[in-house]
C-alpha cells in the first residue's frame, strides 16, 4: 500500500486536507487517532470519524511483530509481518535509531549479504514503509530512521521518497535524521536534491577497487568508486549533511595495506565519515569477520592519515541478527555457496606482527 492510497481513501470519505495530515501524522507517529487537543466531533466529518476504526485496523495490519530479538548492546533486531504474509527486518537501534526495509529481498545481490541471495521478491510499498516506524514506536521513541534494511531503496525510489516526505513532515523525523543507503543508484543523485525533505546520504562503498566492487555488488550500477566519491561530495556540499561511507570490513578481502591507501586517497579532505563494520558472520558463507582488534587497529591509522572513521558494530552480533538472518531462519532458507572472489588478495603484516591474508 502506498500513501497516496490511503489520502485517496480519506478523501473518498470527505476528508480535507487537514483531516488527511492529522490522519497520517497520528498514525506515523503511533498515536491514537482521538488523541489530541480537538476532539473528533468538532474537527472531522462524520463520514470520516465513521471510516477511522476500519482504517486504523487496517493501517495497524500493514506491518505487525512477528518475533523480537533484543541484543546485548541495547539494539533489537524486529521480524516484521506485512499483509500478505511476506516479512521483513527492522532494526531498533540504540539512541533512539531504527532501520527500516524498503523490499523484501533485493536484487543488487551483494556476495556476502543474506538479503541478496534470494533476489528480489517484491517491492515494500510507502505505507508499509512507514507501518514499520510506526510499529517500532509503538515500543520504544524512534528519532532517527535510516534505510538500510533489506532491500536497496534506489530500486524503489518513488516509494521509499513518498515515506521521506511524511516522516519528514508530520512524522516529526528531523531531515538530516532520516537516512538514505544506496549502492550508487544514478537516480538518486538527480531525485533526491529535487525532494521538500532532502535526507542525509549513505553510500555502500566496501572496496576503492573498481574490479573487486564489481565482484562484491555484482548487479550494482558500474559507477566506479572516485565517480561515487565525487557525487557523494556533490551532494554533501549541496545539502549541508556529510556523506556517510559504509565498508564493511571482510577478513582478507577489503582490509588490506593497498585498500587503505586508497581510502586515503579517496575520502581525505572531503564532506563525509567513513562507517567501518566488522563483517556479520553468516553460516554459510566463507566470508570471515575481522578480529576487534584489527579492525580497531585500520580506523586509528585511517584517523592518523586524515579521514574520519567510525568502527561500528553492526547490531544484533550476538543474535546472528546480520540483515535478512532472521528472515531465512523463518523462511527455513536452504544455505547457498558463496561465489569465488578472483581479485587477487594481497598480503600485509597483522597489527602486533602476525601476518595474514590483508
Amino acid at each position: 500500500m502506498r500513501i497516496e492510497s490511503i489520502r485517496q481513501q480519506l478523501r473518498a470519505h470527505g476528508a480535507g486536507p487537514a483531516h488527511e495530515q492529522r490522519v497520517l501524522r497520528l498514525w506515523a507517529q503511533a498515536k491514537p487517532q482521538d488523541s489530541g487537543r480537538r476532539r473528533l466531533e468538532d474537527f472531522m466529518p462524520a463520514t470520516v470519524r465513521d471510516r477511522l476504526p476500519a482504517l486504523s485496523a487496517e493501517l495497524a495490519g500493514l506491518a505487525t511483530l512477528r518475533s523480537q530479538h533484543p541484543g546485548e548492546d541495547g539494539s533489537a533486531r524486529l521480524l516484521v509481518a506485512l499483509a500478505d504474509g511476506q516479512t521483513v527486518e527492522s532494526v531498533l537501534l540504540p539512541r533512539d535509531g531504527l532501520c527500516v526495509s524498503t523490499q523484501v529481498g533485493c536484487a543488487v545481490g551483494c556476495v556476502f549479504c543474506m538479503t541478496g541471495r534470494e533476489g528480489l521478491l517484491r517491492q515494500v510499498g510507502s505505507a508499509e514503509i512507514v507501518a514499520q516506524v510506526a510499529l517500532a514506536r509503538t515500543l520504544r521513541p524512534v528519532k532517527k530512521v535510516v534505510f538500510m534494511g533489506m532491500g536497496e531503496p534506489a530500486h524503489n525510489l518513488d516509494n521509499v521518497l513518498e515515506a521521506i516526505e511524511l516522516l519528514g513532515t508530520v512524522g516529526n523525523i528531523g531531515h538530516k535524521n532520516l537516512v538514505f543507503s544506496t549502492v550508487g543508484d544514478p537516480r538518486v543523485f538527480e531525485r533526491l536534491p529535487q525532494g521538500r525533505v532532502k535526507p542525509a546520504l549513505a553510500l555502500s562503498l566496501h572496496t576503492t577497487r573498481a574490479e573487486l566492487r564489481e565482484q562484491l555488488l555484482p548487479r550494482a550500477p558500474r559507477i566506479s568508486p572516485d565517480e561515487l566519491v565525487a557525487q557523494g561530495e556533490h551532494y554533501a556540499r549541496t545539502t549541508g549533511y556529510p556523506i556517510q561511507y559504509q565498508w564493511t570490513l571482510i577478513e582478507g578481502i577489503n582490509d588490506s595495506e593497498e585498500e587503505l591507501d586508497g581510502i586515503v586517497r579517496l575520502l581525505q579532505g572531503k564532506y563525509g565519515v567513513l562507517n567501518m563494520i566488522p563483517y556479520n558472520s553468516v553460516p554459510d558463507l566463507a566470508f570471515k569477520r575481522p578480529s576487534w582488534e584489527r579492525a580497531a587497529e585500520i580506523a586509528r591509522q585511517l584517523h592518523r592519515r586524515g579521514v574520519l572513521t567510525k568502527l561500528r558494530q553492526s547490531a544484533g552480533q550476538d543474535v546472528d541478527g546480520g540483515c535478512g538472518q532472521l528472515r531465512a531462519r523463518s523462511q527455513d532458507a536452504p544455505a547457498i555457496e558463496a561465489p569465488a572472489i578472483d581479485v587477487p588478495i594481497h598480503w600485509a603484516p597483522r597489527a602486533g606482527g602476525a601476518a595474514g591474508p590483508g
